[in-house]
């Protein structure tokens, strides 16, 4: 059986962290910031933890298990 490909777009979003986290970026943070409050910028700099189902699709599109 052959090797499963990675999934580009899944590896470009999320990141795996050393202890098998999934994390991912929060959205609505790109453009249109002039009008939101320093606190809410704050809170887009952070990265997120993904949990449940969802972090394990994104484990198995990346291949890691």
């Amino acid at each position: 059986m052959p090797k499963q490909k990675t999934k580009k777009s899944v590896s470009r979003r999320f990141k795996i962290t050393g202890s098998g986290k999934v994390t991912r970026r929060v959205a609505f943070s790109r453009h249109l910031r002039s009008k939101k409050s320093a606190a809410q910028k704050r809170r887009y700099a952070r990265k997120l933890v993904v949990t449940g189902k969802i972090a394990r699709r994104v484990k198995r599109a990346i291949a890691i298990a």
